[in-house]
């Protein structure tokens, strides 16, 4: 019996009513000191089999100390306790995504425009002129990644010559999943790419009839060109990603983002690029729960990077907001199959299996987990057959290694993994690739792509992500609402009804079957006695919402280890403040991140200083006075000032 749409099982309610009727305290604890807080009034799904449902939870030194009634929690309060009425609403465990690159995203996201979420070309357009007319030399505009043409109502990207149009003199680079970038010509100048660069290998600089760039940069089939390209932009300075990461960390907790494990990334350094979050843990500011693990930056040298690092850093050295993870996603080069369905898929090369085995025994003779970047069961294949070599040896005997990803991983292949004790990480690239997978293979083929439900039947491991930020969004909505739905975010349906997941299971792919592949097992992923306290409060009800609304949904009140890190909506009196994102010129102080949210939802006091800032009738205006928040979250020209008050009739702009 699952809790899908607006229906709980009998069986359901009934076992939640007889645990609540034993007390509110599971496994025979009391409390026995006072909460520092109590939720109540809330409809409170645990995913605890021996206390399914609850309507009030008592939090003390960050975990549950009791989950069950108001009637017998509240008492327990003191005169510190904090109480906070939920007013019905539904309550689930913080979200934790099984594979985020939130450490490059947090350094990067203050500098990014996100179109993550925004479903028209046109808005996106607009958005773009308006981040270049704030964005000062020699500063680039970029978006990078999180989207799809599908998404807009145009089905398309915009041209060169658009993009052009709007940004003749600051560098523009548009990142579109991992298949290609487009750059203008400002850009193509900062890079230096012209008729004598040579092509790069594993992708293509499109070029004109005279031999010279367009702006446009192919991956085939892998995003080397891509990832060198956006490597050459500016940097934050490091209190500046201080900063940026405080604010990305933010943005995942307004979708009800508790905890990730970091998959590390190209371009993502050991230890210098870890060095700002080590920092914000240190301070006690981290508001997501970071497991990360060590991904190889040097082709042929990988062997090397994992000797060094098993020697110089201990499996699980840190503590529960940051914490080493094993080795991967990247493990060697010679076996990462980029995802690009627009191109063939390309074959491993013959050094693979070599390459692989020495980097295996390495870990696997150090006790360090490992994932493995796997998109094609070839790829799978190849890996398996290394991997049940090496356990012959060198038995796994619990290390926790898992593919990610596998799209396209056969059922046999799926029962070795399962043999062999692993785990398969997916995420939900299909729902921004579909159409490309479709175009190339056939909605037959895509029907099992990846196979969630027979992975989930097999025994092994199961859990889901995003792989955000650049191939897919970091919303973890948009994932729930794939695997509910079985449709892109363009409204292509892949999967019949056999193959997708009711919304429990969903959500335990997210929260509970999560915290086998961090080593986590029972210490979070559920609300129950014992476990961190991380929840949240969706401003709509997950299992009642139509299934169309589900990518839609955010926070109103997410909490992790006790403390509230996000308030919204009825809960915006509890959410603590946070600076404002710097530079000041930062997308994030305007748009926000997922679906421009600032403007859409009106984050007065942001939009609000920003208008009266720039706006001459901060002294004084008698048409207008300070009330310019509700006009920003308009459809009306909000990137350009002037025109914006033009369109208003107001004449108070002092430009």
């Amino acid at each position: 019996m699952t809790l899908d749409g607006s229906q709980i099982g009998r069986r359901t309610i009934l076992g939640g009513l007889a645990a609540l009727a034993a007390g509110p305290y599971a496994q025979g604890q009391r409390i026995t000191t006072e909460p520092d807080l109590i939720l109540h009034n809330g409809k409170i799904t645990t995913l605890d089999p021996a206390n399914p449902v609850a309507d009030a939870v008592a939090i003390k030194d960050g975990r549950f100390v009791a989950v069950g009634t108001a009637r017998d929690l509240l008492p327990t309060a003191g005169a510190a306790t904090r109480k906070i009425d939920l007013q019905g609403k539904r309550v689930l465990p913080g979200l934790i995504d099984n594979h985020l690159h939130v450490i490059r995203g947090g350094l990067n996201f203050n500098m990014e425009l996100r179109w993550d979420g925004v479903r028209s070309l046109a808005d996106a357009m607009t958005m773009l002129k308006a981040q270049v007319a704030r964005t000062p030399a020699p500063q680039w505009v970029r978006v990078v990644g999180g989207f799809t043409e599908h998404q807009f109502a145009e089905k398309r990207l915009p041209t060169l010559d658009e993009i052009n149009a709007v940004a003749p003199d600051t560098p523009v680079f548009l990142l579109h999943l991992y298949d290609r970038a487009l750059l203008n010509r400002a850009a193509l100048r900062a890079v230096g790419y012209d008729r004598n660069t040579p092509e790069p290998p594993g992708g293509t600089i499109v070029r004109n009839t005279q031999g010279e760039p367009t702006g446009m940069l192919v991956a085939k089939p892998n995003a080397a060109i891509l990832y060198a390209t956006l490597a050459k932009g500016p940097k934050l300075p490091f209190d500046y990603q201080l900063n940026s990461t405080r604010h990305f960390l933010r943005e995942l907790n307004r979708l009800g983002v508790t905890g990730a494990i970091d998959a590390g990334g190209g371009f993502q350094n050991y230890p210098e690029d870890y060095a700002v979050v080590q920092k914000l843990a240190d301070d006690g500011q981290l508001t997501v729960r970071i497991a990360y693990n060590l991904f190889t930056q040097k082709p042929a040298q990988e062997k090397e990077d994992f000797l060094r690092w098993t020697q110089s850093v201990k499996y699980r050295q840190g503590d529960d907001y940051f914490r080493h993870n094993g080795a991967g996603e990247m493990l060697v080069f010679s076996a990462a199959d980029f995802e690009d369905f627009r191109v063939e898929r390309p074959d491993m090369p013959a050094s693979m299996e070599d390459d692989l085995e020495h980097v295996v025994r390495i870990l696997a003779e150090n006790r360090w987990p490992w994932r493995l970047h796997a998109t094609y069961d070839q790829t799978i294949d190849r890996a398996l057959n290394v991997f049940e070599k090496v356990a012959k040896d060198i038995p796994f005997d619990g290390l926790r290694w898992f593919f990610d990803h596998a799209e396209t991983i056969s059922p046999k292949n799926i029962d070795r993994v399962a043999a062999l004790g692993g785990g398969i990480a997916v995420q939900h690239r299909m729902a921004y690739q579909g159409e490309y997978f479709v175009e190339r293979y056939g909605a037959k083929a895509a029907e099992a792509t990846p196979p969630v439900a027979r992975m989930l039947a097999s025994g092994a491991k199961v859990s889901a992500g995003t792989d955000a930020t650049r191939v897919a969004s970091y919303n973890p909505w948009v994932s729930l609402s794939w695997l509910v739905t079985g449709k892109t975010i363009g409204g292509l349906s892949l999967y019949p009804t056999h193959a997708r997941i009711d919304r429990e299971t969903a959500l335990r792919m997210w929260t509970e079957n999560v915290t086998w592949f961090s080593n986590d097992d029972g210490k979070k992923g559920r609300i129950q006695v014992g476990q961190f306290a991380d929840l949240i409060v969706p401003d709509r009800d997950y299992f009642a919402v139509a299934e169309s609304d589900i990518a839609d949904i955010a926070a109103e009140l997410t909490i992790v280890g006790g403390k509230i890190v996000w308030g919204a909506g009825a809960f915006a009196t509890f959410d603590p403040p946070a600076p404002l994102a710097m530079p000041d010129w930062s997308p994030v102080n305007i748009h926000g991140g997922y679906g421009a949210w600032k403007h859409a939802a009106g984050d007065n006091a942001a939009v609000t200083k920003r208008a009266a800032a720039s706006c001459g009738c901060d002294a004084a205006c008698n048409i207008h006075g300070h009330a310019h928040a509700s006009a920003w979250t308009t459809s009306l020209p909000v990137g350009d000032a002037p025109s914006f008050w033009g369109a208003l009739g107001c004449a108070c702009w002092a430009v």
